[in-house]
């Protein structure tokens, strides 16, 4: 994203980070708590639900079936959301241990023993009578076995996006909300540019977090990314919600032998909250204008078909649904270095449905490039050059 030379800025900044959502909101309060001067821009409302960062709940795992490459990861980010509760006094983690669900030869499944053997991590692999047995409200075939991880659990993402920025904020951000950037450029001298409908702004270094905007965000990187809407829904079971309760049921994802996925969480905000369920990866490609945020009888209808035959009390009545966007890589890693033509600009996009959990370390990870170049967390594999071929 281009924007035409201007003669001077109207303030001047160490780092600007454009998005305040999951990744953004992380990287300013690791960079202002590391005494920069930080800018942040933001579209929308603190905390919005338009992008990717909303819906009251984000599964939190180790044993993790994308890869075992992305444990050290996880285990710092753990440390870093236990940071943020500790710091803030919020409520963002939840512990109510996680079962990954499928055939033993599913990816769900033996992608997360893989993970949890490279690293040790405690887990314990639950046949079907076994499953039925400790969380009676799933319903597995004889050929399902399960993963269960007792660390596992959930993260509230309004929650952590409110905490990330009210710590920034602490010390010593300016974050402007309802501003977005309608350009950026690289200074020739160095540094770089930011314009808004408000103003102009320069620093040493620019930090874009997109979101789904990352495709117009980042065009220049010619990105192979794919927007797709998903939608998620919040049941009263018809039995009730007691063998949904956190202390009775995991957070899960259940791998179907086609590969289809669903996950789900427990009943976290009591009676009136339901239960929350939805499809992994299934969703239209579209884009943040042309999003459809019309959840449509064919949709609820398809997924209590679906979810009834593996959690058969859940369908029930539905009590609310929600659309949010995925920006998904052909690979489904993610994409986290500095520009590979500006030195000055890092960037942090194309989290494929699986990112939120990794916030805080992204945050730690796009600080360490702004301010160093950078960084001892193990990124290699998040390189753009893989999906454009310029490695």
């Amino acid at each position: 994203m281009t924007a035409a030379p201007s003669p001077q800025a109207s303030r001047i900044f160490d780092v600007i980070v454009l998005g305040l959502g999951a990744m953004g909101s992380a990287a300013a309060d690791h960079l202002a708590a590391r005494g920069s001067r930080v800018l942040g821009l933001e579209r929308f409302t603190p905390a919005h639900a338009r992008g990717s960062s909303h819906g009251g709940s984000r599964i939190y795992r180790q044993s993790y079936f994308e890869g075992a490459e992305y444990v050290p990861l996880l285990l710092r980010s753990h440390e870093l959301f236990e940071r943020l509760e500790r710091e803030t006094g919020r409520e963002i983690m939840l512990r109510c241990g996680g079962l990954m669900l499928g055939r033993a030869d599913s990816a769900a499944v033996s992608g997360s023993r893989h993970s949890a053997q490279v690293w040790d991590l405690p887990h314990e692999l639950l046949d079907a009578t076994e499953i039925r047995r400790r969380f009676p409200a799933f319903a597995p075939g004889p050929d399902v076995v399960g993963l269960y991880e007792e660390r596992a659990g959930l993260v509230r993402p309004e929650e952590t996006v409110r905490a990330q920025l009210e710590l920034a904020a602490a010390a010593g951000a300016e974050l402007r909300f309802e501003e977005p950037a309608t350009g950026w450029r690289a200074l020739p001298g160095g540094g770089v540019e930011v314009h808004t409908a408000q103003g102009r702004y320069a620093a040493d270094h620019l930090v874009v977090c997109p979101g789904a905007w990352a495709p117009g965000l980042l065009a220049d990187l010619g990105l192979p990314l794919r927007v797709e809407r998903q939608v998620m829904f919040w049941f009263q079971p018809s039995g009730g919600i007691e063998p949904y309760l956190p202390e009775r049921h995991p957070i899960y994802i259940w791998e179907d032998p086609e590969g289809a996925q669903i996950y789900g969480f427990p009943a976290i905000d009591g009676p009136r909250g339901g239960v929350k369920g939805a499809f992994f990866r299934s969703g239209d490609e579209c884009t943040p204008d042309t999003i459809d945020r019309t959840v449509h009888p064919r949709e609820i209808e398809e997924f209590a078909a679906y979810i009834d035959k593996r959690l058969p009390g859940l369908p029930g009545r539905l009590l609310r649904a929600a659309t949010c966007m995925y920006t998904t890589t052909p690979d489904e890693h993610f994409v986290i270095a500095r520009h590979p033509r500006h030195p000055a600009v890092s960037v942090a996009c194309g989290f494929s449905g699986h990112g939120f959990k990794f916030a805080p370390v992204v945050g730690e990870i796009l600080a360490d490039l702004a301010l160093t170049g950078e960084t001892a967390h193990p990124i290699g594999m998040f390189r753009p050059e893989r999906l454009t071929g310029t490695a």
